[in-house]
């Protein structure tokens, strides 16, 4: 039993040599339709890819909530009114809703402040916050600790402070024990913070939120509040909702139907929302790079059916030689599948190139485009499937020619 049929790949490798240019044309088509969906998939997966990276620098499951401006009278005190929260705010939705598994309020101090250390003075962002924002965030520790509950409550002067702020200020130095000055007011360095958010993120400094409230505000105000819904489902976020704003409206006196009088950010819907769209843009994706396969497929049918004419007689002798109709399927489906492999491998092969040479685009929209490895062997068995309906119609059409009205053929 042959494994490699000699004799059918050098018919095969004569046929194509005979009709090179039309069986270039047609390679062409194939070649351009892979290269095209790998293309466009890859660029949809590296939009993808760049948004998802916005939702990962803080935790899908979480909820901000910011104060807005009053957009309707209610019980006799006027719109326009400002939503601040404060300290009891934090505390009272902490007792009413246990279900929430990380709360957090932030501060956010007014300018740039001068962070001074040794001959250093440079300028940067502070924030007071809660512990639990460390998890809301979804930053990672790199060194040392974040802030946590006796910070908090003793009002420790300490600060974490973002990985750039580390290289700037202290260069190759260990921060972790380190005093700095922040205004007028020392703080120890306890934690060394990453978020992979951007690097503005990373130019931040985090101290508690009740040092920030005494030391720079003089009130108990919160600029915003965020928390994590854990495993909660869509409905009971739902629920949630409702009833922080019905208890915030209730503190605050206004209309619970106000919608401007504090906003509420859901991540989660905004990611499902989020997830929902690129589902539908890959499968647009995928419907433009089958269709443009398709049109090269159809090629390749076309002229194996132009072959298969030209060798109407040669098909007819070999019948009356005892060749059977198997073996003439097999030589014209062989040649198909081949031409249509060969053209869509180069075709991958070529797209996957591109998106490397791609994936050196530095874009807040667009990162590492890519295309999945099962994508990548669909798009193979895609090809062989392709390949094999290319030539199945021009096969069965050689296997019914007569041998005797073949070698008549002129």
């Amino acid at each position: 039993m042959k494994f490699i049929d000699l004799d059918k790949w050098s018919e095969i490798f004569q046929s194509i040599q005979k009709h090179k240019l039309r069986t270039g044309l047609t390679a062409l088509g194939v070649f351009w339709g892979i290269f095209m969906l790998v293309v466009l998939l890859g660029s949809g997966q590296g939009l993808q890819n760049a948004i998802e990276l916005k939702f990962k620098s803080d935790a899908v499951n979480s909820i901000w909530l910011y104060g807005g401006t009053t957009s309707k009278e209610f019980n006799g005190l006027p719109k326009g009114r400002n939503i601040t929260f404060d300290n009891e705010d934090y505390e009272v939705i902490g007792e009413q809703f246990p279900e929430i598994e990380n709360l957090a309020g932030r501060v956010f101090l007014r300018g740039n402040l001068i962070l001074k250390y040794k001959d250093k003075n440079l300028s940067f962002s502070v924030r007071g916050v809660h512990p639990d924002m460390i998890k809301i965030e979804n930053a990672i520790i790199e060194s040392g600790r974040f802030i946590n509950d006796e910070d908090q409550r003793q009002r420790r002067k300490v600060a974490v402070i973002g990985s750039i702020v580390s290289k700037e200020v202290f260069e190759d130095e260990d921060p972790i024990g380190k005093e700095i000055l922040i205004g007028s007011t020392a703080y120890t360095v306890v934690g060394l913070v990453l978020d992979v958010e951007n690097d503005r993120s990373q130019r931040e400094i985090f101290i508690p939120i009740s040092v920030a409230q005494v030391v720079y505000q003089g009130n108990d105000d919160i600029a915003n509040l965020a928390m994590i819904t854990g495993d909660m489902k869509e409905e009971e976020v739902a629920e949630l909702e409702t009833g922080i704003k019905n208890l915030l409206a209730s503190k605050h006196q206004f209309h619970p139907s106000d919608v401007r009088a504090i906003y509420i950010n859901n991540r989660f819907e905004d990611y499902q929302s989020f997830q929902n769209l690129f589902l539908g843009i890959k499968s647009f994706l995928w419907f433009v790079g089958l269709g443009s396969i398709l049109a090269g497929i159809v090629g390749v049918s076309n002229i194996m059916l132009i072959i298969v004419k030209d060798r109407t007689k040669e098909i007819g002798i070999r019948k009356a030689l005892g060749a059977t109709p198997r073996s003439i399927v097999s030589m014209i489906l062989t040649e198909a599948i081949f031409i249509t492999s060969m053209a869509g491998y180069i075709g991958l092969v070529a797209g996957i190139m591109l998106l490397s040479l791609m994936s050196g685009v530095k874009s807040e929209f667009f990162l590492n485009p890519e295309i999945h490895l099962g994508v990548g062997v669909a798009a193979i068995l895609l090809l062989v499937i392709a390949g094999a309906l290319a030539g199945l119609i021009p096969a069965l059409q050689a296997a019914k020619i007569n041998p005797i009205v073949a070698m008549r053929t002129d």
